[in-house]
C-alpha cells in the first residue's frame, strides 16, 4: 500500500519542522502549511489520509478549517486530529463536535501524537496502518501485498489491488465512479469514468471463486459497493 498522506497545519515553525521530520521518518508523506486558507486549498487539490490541525493558525482558524473539511465532499471522511494549547473542557468538546476525531493539548510528546495518528488510521483506514483486512471470505495483507479468497491467493494487477483495498476498507458503502477515480487513481485524474467499469470487470474476474457469489454489487445510477459473502 502507498504511504499515508498527512496534511500538517501548524504555524509554530519549529514544531512543524519537528513533526514533519518525525512523520516522514516513520514513512508518512507529509505536506505542511501554517495557513488555514492554504490548508483548505491543499486538501481540495489532493485529499490527505489524515489531517493534523492546530487550532490557532494563520488565516482561517483551525476550528473553521475543521468545519469546512467536514462539509466538503472530498474530505468529509478524512480523519482530523486537532492540536491546541486550549485545555478547557468546553474547548475540547467544541473541537470534537466540529468534527475532529481526536484532540491533543500542547505541550505533547511527538511519540504520543504518532501513536494517536496510528490509532486513528487503524480505526478508519486499516490498510494504511498495515493491518490485515478481512471482509467476508476475502483477506488482504497490505504488508505482504497479498490477497486471499477462501484461503487461495488471488493474482491482481496494481490497479485492481488498489481498487479492492479501497473497497475492503469501506465494505457495503456505495461509491460513484468519480469517487473511485479520486480514491484509487488520485484527485484530478484525467482518466475517464468509464475506465472504472473496465477495472471493475477485471477485478470481478480476478476474484472469482468457483460458485461463490460475486461480492461486488452494481448499484444502478449510483456506483459500486463491496458486500461480504
Amino acid at each position: 500500500m502507498a504511504s499515508p498522506k498527512l496534511l500538517l497545519v501548524e504555524d509554530d515553525i519549529s514544531l512543524a519542522e519537528l513533526l514533519e521530520y518525525r512523520f516522514t521518518k516513520e514513512g508518512y508523506r507529509v505536506r505542511s502549511t501554517p495557513d488555514g486558507d492554504e490548508a483548505l486549498e491543499m486538501a481540495e487539490e489532493d485529499a490527505p489520509d489524515l489531517v493534523i490541525l492546530d487550532w490557532m493558525i494563520e488565516g482561517t482558524s483551525g476550528i473553521e478549517v475543521c468545519r469546512r473539511l467536514r462539509r466538503a465532499k472530498g474530505t468529509e471522511h478524512v480523519p482530523i486530529i486537532m492540536l491546541t494549547a486550549r485545555e478547557a473542557e468546553d474547548d475540547r468538546i467544541r473541537g470534537l463536535d466540529t468534527g475532529a476525531d481526536d484532540y491533543i493539548t500542547k505541550p505533547f510528546s511527538p511519540r504520543e501524537l504518532l501513536a494517536r495518528v496510528s490509532a486513528v488510521l487503524r480505526r478508519v483506514r486499516p490498510a494504511l496502518a498495515g493491518e490485515t483486512i478481512q471482509v467476508g471470505d476475502m483477506k488482504l495483507d497490505p504488508v505482504a501485498h497479498r490477497v486471499e479468497r477462501e484461503g487461495k491467493e488471488l493474482k491482481l494487477g496494481p490497479t485492481e489491488y488498489r481498487l479492492l483495498a479501497f473497497f475492503m476498507e469501506h465494505p457495503r458503502r456505495v461509491f460513484s465512479r468519480a469517487q473511485l477515480l479520486d480514491a484509487v487513481w488520485g484527485t484530478g485524474s484525467e482518466i475517464e469514468e468509464r475506465t472504472v467499469d473496465v477495472h471493475i470487470r477485471r477485478l470481478r474476474k480476478a476474484i472469482e471463486a468457483g460458485g461463490a457469489p460475486d461480492p461486488i454489487r452494481t448499484v444502478r445510477s449510483a456506483g459500486y459497493a463491496l458486500e461480504p459473502v
